[in-house]
């Protein structure tokens, strides 16, 4: 077998053992001199004759599948568009290294999250974490890589519900786990300006189930309610109702009695659906219809039909946002052409932050010391300051601009604003941002209007 010419003499390596070679009649000058050529030709032809860098592992857990999966719609569009991306590797820690992506479904089950990451930290050995799909998907993965000190970035669950839901203190923070989103100071004034943006009465009917959302954002003091009482509204809450509920009645009966011009609720889709539908029949019209969650996405309102048009809820992202890409530059915009370019469907919300999970962990890759170093990535997310699809992110120093924070360690923020979902030109339904307070740069598209009569 050649390996390689060295001052015009050839080196054969012989597939036989050395003292067989000997017994050969190979002197042992000769086997020294060409053992010492061996090694030279092996030191000539570097690593990557005999290895080369391991690639770095990315373990991505999300609901592919169950009641969450409508926020995981976009996923098999961006690893993909991911691992083309990087098909030819990344710098990072001074080598080319590749990129392996390891997606797990969490099956919308917080348990098989939890069971899921472990997985792919003791089995897969991942690198990095990245976790997305409201807390019941980002809590459990976070709480695993904690324990098992793995870095992991995660988005798509109000802060709160990240930090105090897994028992985080201000004081002293996690050391494995960071996270970006917006959290209840936002998405209160938003909402807040979205019920305010026609006439009513400002009476606002509080529709929440006996979830962590209806627990958290009720709460008469440090919830929803006393911040929309100091804007002027009046807060109707009949109380918690079982999510697995087919009856609202009893809902409807005491938002009429108390004549709730505005509902307002964080539900699943299932539930508001079928509220929506008894609503109509029993002759509920409230003028302002503000529900997150359900009404996140084109899929689910579309499949209201007639009864989908000019309900609101918050935008966490869209085409109208003004932010690019760190990876390619495409604009917010160009991104969801692309999505509806490839796959032929209406882009979701969760398009952006997925994408950006991305940005962050790449980046953070690129600029690692030693990218095979847990204790070396995570202080190179720590450090992040990146400029995104969904906006700038940074978990240090001060926030990028006077619209976002960095509220505690690990955390930092993101735009939101608000929608209306108004007839479309290429889909159904388009929704468009009519209220933009909690970030100016992001345009208004259309003024608000109350739902029909």
């Amino acid at each position: 077998m050649v390996l390689k010419k060295c001052q015009n003499t050839t080196l054969t390596v012989s597939s036989e053992k050395a003292p067989q070679s000997i017994n050969r009649g190979i002197s042992r000058r000769q086997f020294v001199h060409t053992s010492a050529g061996v090694v030279a030709a092996g030191a000539l032809l570097g690593k990557r004759a005999f290895a080369s860098p391991r690639p770095l592992k990315i373990g991505y857990v999300s609901p592919e599948t169950g009641a969450l999966a409508p926020f995981a719609e976009s996923d098999a569009f961006v690893v993909d568009q991911i691992r083309k991306m990087t098909q030819g590797g990344i710098q990072s820690g001074g080598t080319t290294r590749q990129i392996e992506l390891l997606v797990r479904d969490s099956q919308s089950d917080p348990n098989r999250c939890s069971q899921v990451a472990a997985e792919l930290i003791k089995s897969d050995k991942v690198d990095l974490m990245v976790a997305a799909g409201t807390s019941d998907t980002v809590n459990p993965v976070a709480d695993q890589c904690e324990v098992n000190q793995v870095p992991c970035v995660s988005s798509d669950a109000p802060w709160q519900a990240f930090y105090f839901g897994r028992g985080g203190k201000p004081d002293k923070g996690f050391d494995w786990t960071y996270h970006f989103f917006w959290g209840i100071e936002t998405i209160s004034e938003n909402f807040a300006d979205i019920m305010l943006g026609v006439p009513t009465n400002k009476v606002v009917g509080m529709f929440y189930g006996d979830d962590l959302e209806g627990s958290m954002f009720t709460d008469k003091a440090t919830g929803f309610p006393p911040i929309w009482e100091k804007r002027g509204l009046t807060i109707f809450d009949p109380g918690r109702f079982h999510l697995n509920s087919n009856d609202f009645s009893a809902q409807i009966s005491a938002f009429k009695n108390a004549k709730a011009e505005i509902l307002q609720g964080i539900v699943p889709f299932p539930t508001f659906s079928n509220f929506w539908a008894q609503a109509a029949q029993q002759g509920y019209r409230p003028k302002i219809a503000l529900v997150g969650k359900a009404l996140l996405f084109a899929s689910a309102v579309d499949a209201l039909g007639p009864r989908g048009k000019d309900l609101t809820c918050d935008i966490w992202w869209s085409p109208a946002y003004p932010f690019k890409s760190s990876l390619t530059g495409q604009s917010a915009r160009q991104v969801c052409d692309v999505y509806e370019e490839v796959t032929k469907k209406q882009w979701p919300q969760a398009l952006g932050f997925r994408y950006a999970l991305y940005e962050v962990g790449l980046n953070a890759f690129k600029r690692v010391q030693n990218p095979e170093s847990p204790a070396s990535l995570i202080e190179a997310i720590r450090t992040t300051k990146l400029d995104t699809i969904v906006g700038p992110l940074q978990w240090q120093g001060p926030p990028p601009n006077q619209w976002t924070q960095n509220p505690v360690k690990n955390v930092c923020t993101t735009p939101e604003v608000g929608g209306q979902w108004v007839p479309g030109k290429k889909w159904q339904y388009d929704i468009v941002v009519v209220t933009n307070a909690r970030y100016p740069p992001i345009p208004v598209e259309r003024k608000m209007v109350p739902l029909p009569g």
